[in-house]
């Protein structure tokens, strides 16, 4: 799966972009409670030296006005005051600043300006309120915010900071989530891996925290326990099946070669022994049918040991030796030493004889037994010829159970040796593969390793 359709990347950006947008909100608001504050502070004060000198104003007119700023703009008597009275022809009267500030217009308004205070070295933020009067004079109240400023610029600094600690703790939490689930979800995929590679006995650990997990994980468990219990009872109804049938079978088998000594005519004789070879088909037949029932419902990997390939390879093709050159083939191993697998014996040699019999069968020319290892450790097993080969189009139905071919269909056979080498292949969770052998068809049986 790609990252971009990842649910695992799409949660952990949902996560991380959550953290971080309700971190920059905190902090946007933080920043802009901050500055509210510091602004009606600065415009109270600047108001409520307005409001007192107004009232000087009405009581004593202008002359009393200015004498009441001037005493204000004494040193010390107010620290943080900016104050400037100025005539009708804007000629300063009183305060502590010396001239009216061009920027700011001579209406009533508000602003926050860099100006210089009589007696002080350095420039300050000063938030102003202009008031004009009825004489045509007009007052200037305001309070030094310099150091408040100052503040919020520390405040932004350290806000830019924090933003990024809000986001390595985003990138954590989008990170701590994501495994989180993964690693709860990891106990359940594993043990579905473990049970299609035949451990029916895994099942998903709950820890009781009756969470969405503990219910999948009890869901599931429930489930694999109705499929142990399912293929308990297969087993036990493929060995009945088998033991039910073969008795019989072999009862008529032994019957029929007691007919056949007991018979005098030529006739009678063929037709017996013909009865007999079709019994030991069918009995083959039944054999093979139930050991692809068994291999693919995943029976038998407690038989698995540990086989030199290689030998099994040498061995098959001496003991096909003989059968094969009575035939009119020449038959070979390729098998370089030392290809191990962990197989079950019985089976694969099973499979394997069935492929070189279908190579006698339907095959011509050499007929080649190798082993091989692939890159990724995989053992492979097959069996080539150099005979008519099979249709790229015709070898799906090839595989299928009691699946015969029309060129098949004029010799013995059942049509379950590629069903049951497919199956053998699955049970050690690996695949059967047909290919051109050019000419002729060659058998892969790949081997997981």
């Amino acid at each position: 799966m790609g990252l971009p359709r990842s649910t695992f990347l799409r949660f952990a950006a949902l996560v991380f972009l959550l953290q971080l947008v309700g971190a920059a909100l905190l902090l946007a608001t933080v920043h802009q409670l901050t500055q509210d504050q510091i602004g009606d502070e600065a415009e109270a004060h600047a108001e409520r030296l307005r409001d007192q000198f107004l009232h000087s104003y009405r009581q004593g007119g202008f002359a009393a006005l200015g004498a009441a700023v001037a005493a204000r703009a004494q040193p010390g008597r107010a620290p943080g005051a900016a104050l400037l009275l100025v005539d009708r022809g804007g000629r300063a009267v009183a305060g502590n600043i010396a001239e009216w500030p061009p920027s700011l217009p001579p209406s009533s308004s508000a602003a926050t300006l860099d100006l210089f205070r009589i007696g002080h070295e350095q420039s300050e933020q000063i938030y102003l309120v202009a008031t004009p009067l009825a004489g045509g004079g007009r007052l200037l109240t305001g309070h030094v915010v310099e150091s408040e400023l100052r503040f919020t610029v520390i405040l932004e600094e350290a806000m830019v900071s924090a933003f990024a600690v809000a986001v390595a703790l985003a990138a954590f939490a989008a990170w701590s989530s994501t495994r989180l689930i993964h690693g709860r979800l990891a106990a359940t995929v594993g043990t579905a891996r473990a049970v299609a590679a035949g451990h029916l006995d895994r099942r998903v650990p709950v820890d009781g925290s009756d969470d969405a997990f503990d219910a999948l994980g009890i869901a599931i468990n429930a489930m694999l326990d109705r499929i142990a219990a399912l293929m308990a009872e297969l087993k036990i109804a493929t060995d009945g099946l088998a033991h039910d049938l073969r008795s019989p079978l072999t009862r008529l088998r032994s019957t029929l070669e007691r007919a056949l000594d007991a018979s005098e005519g030529e006739e009678a004789r063929g037709a017996v022994a013909r009865a007999i070879d079709e019994g030991d088909r069918l009995l083959t037949m039944l054999d093979t049918a139930l050991r692809i029932s068994r291999a693919e419902a995943g029976l038998g990997r407690e038989s698995f040991v540990d086989v030199d390939l290689s030998a099994m390879v040498e061995d098959m093709v001496e003991v096909y030796g003989p059968l094969a050159e009575d035939n009119g083939f020449e038959i070979v191993a390729d098998a370089p030493p030392g290809i191990t697998g962990h197989v079950h014996r019985e089976l694969l040699g099973q499979a394997l004889a069935n492929l070189i019999d279908n190579a006698m069968k339907y095959g011509a020319g050499r007929i080649i037994v190798a082993a091989r290892r692939t890159p990724a450790g995989d053992a492979v097993i097959s069996v080539g010829d150099d005979g008519p080969g099979i249709p790229e189009s015709q070898r799906p139905e090839a595989l299928r159970r009691f699946g015969r071919l029309d060129a098949a269909r004029s010799k013995a056979g059942a049509g379950l040796g590629l069903a049951l080498a497919a199956a053998v292949a699955r049970l050690h969770d690996g695949a059967l593969e047909l290919h051109d052998n050019g000419p002729g068809l060659r058998v892969e049986l790949h081997l997981a390793h």
